[in-house]
């Protein structure tokens, strides 16, 4: 006799929603302001969705830690400043360890204090939970972020460049996309892959509508 398939547990559940479903950028079209700014190599798309990871899971933890003690009237401002002094840190972490990417990124690793993911979440699920499922929250929805800039970055790094990481990929033979590496190819990156996105979604109704009929 077979066991019982055991429900996964909510913790992973709270994780996977910020890589499928919840995707902050891909689903909610959140934070697409540094996703198209700062995504146009995979050094700078990585150390932003990370610097935004850092700052997910210091403020929803303590945010989350601390909620029954915020009087409800300074709630939001109380949020604010919590995540001010984690981005913060992570400003001054990357410009003493990597002034380079640090300096590529420039204003938008402070602006991460008024990035919709972050207020977003600590209001609608950190300030509601506990410590652990905030934490959980926090770790899916960075890693969506992160994720998305990661895969826009090395579309436009390989397409613009010929190169990821530094690695000649395309051969000395290929005309770099220039415009890849500009801000219209942000757009036209993320363009595309939402249409792929919504080719797939539609094609899996269509196959659920015929299961059905």
């Amino acid at each position: 006799m077979n066991a019982p398939i055991k429900p996964p547990s909510p913790l992973f559940l709270d994780f996977w929603s910020g890589l499928s479903q919840n995707n902050p950028v891909f689903v909610q079209m959140l934070g697409l302001c540094p996703s198209m700014a700062v995504s146009n190599s995979l050094p700078n798309g990585l150390a932003m969705g990370l610097a935004t990871t850092f700052v997910l899971l210091c403020s929803s933890f303590l945010i989350s830690s601390v909620r029954h003690y915020i009087p409800n009237e300074v709630r939001l401002t109380s949020y604010i400043l919590i995540i001010a002094t984690f981005v913060t840190v992570a400003d001054m972490v990357l410009a003493a360890g990597f002034p380079e990417i640090s300096k590529a990124l420039g204003p938008f690793i402070p602006l991460i204090v008024v990035n919709c993911i972050i207020l977003g979440r600590a209001e609608a699920f950190a300030g509601k939970v506990g410590p652990l499922r905030a934490l959980a929250d926090a770790a899916g929805m960075g890693a969506g972020f992160t994720f998305a800039l990661s895969l826009i970055s090395a579309v436009r790094e390989l397409l613009g460049s010929g190169s990821l990481l530094g690695f000649d990929l395309l051969g000395p033979r290929y005309e770099p996309w220039v415009f890849m590496v500009m801000p219209p190819g942000g757009f036209l990156t993320l363009g595309i892959i939402f249409l792929v996105m919504g080719w797939r979604m539609d094609r899996a109704a269509r196959r659920a509508a015929e299961a059905r009929s």
